[in-house]
């Protein structure tokens, strides 16, 4: 059953690659959910490389819970402030497979909410 939802996830996060591709000026915002926790990276794919990361894996988030919306959304503000800092206004959000609610929805409603833009 789980490997049959890792390759449905893995089937739709491909598909949406498919379509969106981050730039230097709009980076691909991509989102990746685990049980435990949610990381968040904003991704230049013309050049390969990652411009700004956060995640719940960070030792300024280990304190607190971190599978839930609130850790999500404070992912969220922290990639949205080091989106900010890198120069980045606009993005292109990718849900990473997954569906857009709860978690995946929290870090980018957040994201919005700290001034990137999608």
């Amino acid at each position: 059953m789980r490997r049959n939802k890792v390759i449905g996830r893995d089937r739709r996060h491909r598909r949406v690659r498919k379509k969106i591709r981050g730039t230097a000026q709009r980076p691909r915002l991509s989102v990746y959910r685990s049980n435990r926790h949610i990381y968040a990276q904003l991704i230049d794919d013309v050049d390969g490389r990652t411009l700004a990361a956060a995640s719940t894996m960070e030792p300024s988030m280990r304190d607190k819970a971190s599978g839930t919306v609130e850790a999500a959304r404070r992912v969220g503000t922290l990639i949205g402030e080091r989106g900010k800092d890198e120069g980045v206004t606009a993005v292109v959000f990718d849900r990473g497979g997954f569906k857009y609610h709860g978690r995946v929805a929290g870090v980018a409603e957040a994201a919005r909410e700290a001034g990137l833009e999608f």
